[in-house]
């Protein structure tokens, strides 16, 4: 299983720190970004805390690659932002990115691309969220 996805969306759309915290919030997840995260300006390791513990993930911004499949540049429109997301093999690790890119896609009209699946509608990702949640 894939330790990473895409996110894209309108470089207008992508929200400053504290507008992301407030639509990560209602997810229940105890997730609290770090005020290291810098809309375009994050390019690595983004400190994040889920319930208190450490659970960083990494974070890149780009522009949106032209050599995208003919489909996947059919799905994200005019978007021209691309965010990846990675993390290790730890759960929180996991449940913090999982929880920013459920709140982008819910909240900010981003979608999820993973690269084995394809593109992921967010209920999706946010079930899975759930399941590695009751595995802590």
């Amino acid at each position: 299983m894939a330790r990473a996805h895409m996110l894209y969306l309108n470089r207008g759309d992508v929200p400053p720190r504290g507008a992301l915290q407030k639509a990560v919030d209602p997810l229940g997840f105890k997730v609290t970004l770090d005020e290291a995260y810098k809309p375009f300006m994050a390019a690595a390791y983004l400190p994040c805390t889920l319930d208190g513990e450490d659970a960083g993930f990494n974070i890149r911004f780009d522009e949106v690659a032209g050599d995208l499949p003919q489909d996947l540049k059919a799905a994200i429109g005019e978007r021209d932002t691309a965010i990846g997301v990675r993390w290790s093999g730890d759960i929180r690790e996991e449940l913090a990115a999982l929880a920013v890119s459920i709140a982008l896609a819910q909240q900010f009209g981003a979608i999820i691309h993973d690269p084995d699946r394809g593109i992921v509608p967010p209920e999706k990702l946010l079930a899975k969220a759930r399941e590695r949640q009751e595995s802590l």
